[in-house]
């Protein structure tokens, strides 16, 4: 009997603390089911609809994928913009958030100090960090082609000609280095000591632990960094908001700034709705390959391979 009552007890308090667990976790769920999964449900019903703000969601089935497909050169347009940006922004960010992390893991004087500096464009917002570019593009008086001028090169429009305005915001990415920064300097600081020693030993330089353990040791942190890296330069927006506008004639016209434009300036909800499921199968495809891909270069330590 009294073994009996204990267990009634024990599954009485079990059950008040599953209880308590499910009403203290409640907030959370039910915050993404308003605020994240229904939106998103809502928005694959608005792809397959011709609303447009003011009228009804009329269903019209896959005619807008295939207007977007078939009709519609800006999607063509911003699709290979945020293409070329994305092959040149990410490898760039990768290996400047690389570079930078190696030299900040040195012993050095005032390493608190140069930290902070590389990563306080982080905490800069966005909005004033786009102005300070922009005048440092500036084709008249900006810095860039001031100092252009005094080297006796010649100068450039930046932001203001087609053909160098995506190049000139990749070189503004490398700005934002200070995430991937940190995360490759906690990756460091976790690469044991010996195996640097035992390099040494076998007679070993600079170089070869670089590629043999470092670089091995990093790449699970690589990983990480790639990958978020990839499906923020698909995303990329601010600077075509704030800086271009989508010019010149469309030369930034950017997938997610596209986007914008169709929801707020066009009022098209339902094609929007469109263009943005279509930006989330091809990053979910990215993903995948990269994920697939990582079997062969990723290594995490007592990996067998």
């Amino acid at each position: 009997m009294k073994k009996a009552k204990i267990a009634l007890r024990a599954s009485g308090i079990a059950r008040m603390e599953r209880n308590w667990g499910v009403l203290l976790a409640l907030p959370a769920m039910l915050g993404f089911l308003l605020f994240s999964l229904g939106p998103i449900v809502a928005s694959l019903f608005f792809s397959l609809t011709g609303w447009e703000i003011g009228g009804a969601a009329n269903f019209i089935g896959i005619d807008n994928y295939k207007e977007i497909f078939t009709a519609d050169p800006l999607f063509r347009k911003s699709a290979f913009v945020t293409t070329y940006y994305a092959i040149g922004s990410v490898p760039l960010v990768l290996l400047l958030a690389f570079v930078v992390a190696m030299l900040l893991n040195q012993k050095v004087k005032g390493l608190s100090w140069f930290r902070t500096i590389y990563y306080l464009p982080v905490v800069v917002p966005s909005v004033a960090s786009s102005m300070l570019w922009l005048w440092l593009y500036n084709p008249d008086f900006g810095l860039f082609n001031l100092v252009l001028r005094q080297l006796g090169l010649p100068i450039s429009m930046w932001l203001f000609d087609e053909a160098t305005v995506v190049p000139s915001i990749i070189i503004m990415s490398a700005w934002g280095i200070g995430n991937g920064m940190i995360i490759f300097l906690a990756g460091l600081k976790g690469i044991p000591t010996h195996l640097y020693e035992a390099v040494e030993v076998d007679g070993g330089n600079a170089w070869s632990k670089l590629f043999h353990v470092t670089l091995p040791m990093m790449t699970p942190t690589i990983f990480f960094n790639l990958i978020m890296s990839l499906i923020g330069a698909f995303q990329v927006f601010n600077q075509a908001y704030i800086m271009t506008e989508g010019g010149p004639n469309n030369s930034s016209l950017f997938y997610v700034y596209y986007l914008y434009r169709s929801v707020f300036m066009e009022t098209r909800i339902g094609y929007a709705s469109a263009l943005a499921w279509i930006l989330f199968l091809v990053v979910m495809v990215l993903t995948f390959i990269v994920f697939k891909s990582s079997r062969k270069w990723v290594y995490y330590e007592g990996d067998q391979r």
